[in-house]
């Protein structure tokens, strides 16, 4: 039995050159390469041509020029495709680093070589990072360079806040393949697994949306909300806390079950506490409400004035919505009002009538709108800042605050051919992809793990 200094001694970079060597030596990878060609392809040159088309009415036209951000015409569009091949082909290559192993036995001689359990899980789940930016360096960086090259523009908030989203989905992706194939005895049904949670996860965001009770608190669960947050251009502390923990819990689930010849019972034991623990962590981190606007022209925030102003509120603000959450108007308050107000006042609270919306018909009070503030308050059934921003103040005791001189966000119009599109994800990009796979044919000698083996086994 190795001692826990054995472990902390053994070298990570043969086992990380293993796993590396493991996927690219696949057929999953390369296919996966080769399918985002046509799939970031498409949408890129989509959202090159209806941007262009926009761009071309905006010349003349300042208004509709402040209307294009490349976040929107440009970079979720691109990305969007992506995300279609992280969700239905990344799977497949996340087992490999597994699900291989299973199937040959390969996982005895893993299991028994001088590393942790965890080091092992951890190992793993770096190489299928290093297998996800290969492919958003081909597929997404590609597009990106182009987009650089004919002249768009990208501001580096948004873009970081949007690589970091789709990074952390893959991760997520990952793990849920880990854990998968460590309780499955082949890579087949690992991968039913996992496609179970992705697209029951899309299923379940598209029967839940805007629901509320039981059914909105499944929506929660489902993985395509939490993209939508960082395509936003918000940056939310405590949706990225969530969704480390529950790369963490996938992970831990999977170092559980890899290992052979332990007693159901205990794995379960172990499993269960993992899951309490999770759930713990996960509420913990729905409290944190820490988020940034990183979006260039501020779209999800009031003006700088008004955050000053509403940041000074020192007594608690309780607003309680009559409105059905299926309602228009609940969303338009929501999106208008209601979450750049969680973002700059310091104590808010708010409460939303509960049920569907044909029950609240007869409700005199329905889509009525309370504003509580110390001992003052008010209703109204607007659901524009321009009305409500007023309203919060005059019961704040203080007058409106004067705007602050700010430039406006004057768009990036440009106008583009999406023919080098074309020519590059369906004539290059698959040309060199073909070359790094034949390139990748090459053996690995898995011998150099165990002559590593022997000789920490000596020391």
């Amino acid at each position: 039995m190795r001692s826990p200094r054995a472990h902390a001694r053994a070298p990570l970079a043969p086992l990380l050159v293993k796993e590396l060597w493991e996927i690219l030596g696949g057929r999953a990878l390369w296919t996966m390469l080769l399918l985002l060609c046509p799939l970031v392809g498409f949408s890129f040159a989509e959202a090159l041509r209806l941007y262009s088309e926009a761009s071309a009415a905006a010349v003349d036209s300042p208004v509709m020029a402040s209307g294009l951000s490349p976040l929107d015409g440009v970079l979720v569009p691109t990305f969007g495709g992506f995300y279609v091949a992280v969700t239905l082909l990344f799977p497949f290559v996340a087992i490999r680093v597994l699900g291989n192993e299973k199937e040959t036995g390969a996982i005895r001689l893993l299991l028994q070589l001088p590393y942790r359990l965890s080091t092992l899980i951890g190992i793993k789940l770096a190489a299928i990072w290093v297998a996800w930016l290969i492919a958003a360096a081909a597929a997404c960086g590609s597009a990106l360079l182009i987009w650089r090259l004919v002249g768009g523009h990208l501001a580096g908030p948004e873009l970081f806040n949007l690589l970091l989203g789709h990074a952390l989905y893959a991760l997520l992706i990952g793990s849920m393949a880990l854990f998968a194939a460590s309780i499955s005895d082949s890579s087949a049904t690992a991968a039913i697994l996992t496609l179970a949670f992705t697209i029951g996860s899309w299923v379940l965001d598209f029967t839940t949306a805007g629901s509320s009770g039981f059914p909105g608190l499944l929506a929660h669960l489902s993985l395509t909300p939490a993209l939508r947050t960082f395509e936003g251009g918000l940056l939310s502390l405590g949706l990225v806390a969530g969704m480390i923990v529950a790369i963490g819990v996938f992970c831990t689930l999977a170092a559980i079950w890899l290992p052979t010849g332990v007693p159901t019972r205990s794995n379960l034991w172990r499993s269960a506490i993992c899951v309490v623990a999770a759930g713990i962590a996960l509420t913990i981190s729905a409290t944190v409400r820490m988020t940034f606007d990183v979006t260039e022209d501020q779209r999800n925030s009031f003006s700088l004035a008004d955050r000053q102003a509403l940041a000074k509120l020192s007594e608690p603000l309780q607003i309680t919505v009559h409105l059905a959450v299926e309602d228009p108007r609940y969303v338009d308050l929501r999106r208008s009002v209601l979450a750049k107000l969680e973002r700059a006042v310091p104590d808010l609270t708010v409460q939303v009538a509960e049920g569907l919306f044909s029950s609240h018909m007869n409700d005199e009070r329905y889509g009525e709108v309370t504003y509580v503030y110390g001992n003052r308050s008010d209703t109204s059934r607007s659901t524009s800042p321009r009305e409500i921003l007023p309203l919060i103040y005059v019961l704040a005791g203080f007058a409106p605050p004067a705007q602050l001189s700010a430039p406006d966000y004057s768009g990036y119009p440009l106008v583009v051919k999406a023919e080098p599109v074309w020519v590059w994800f369906f004539g290059g990009l698959p040309l060199l992809i073909l070359l790094g796979w034949w390139w990748s044919r090459r053996p690995f000698d898995i011998r150099t793990l165990s002559k590593t083996e022997d000789v920490h086994a000596q020391s």
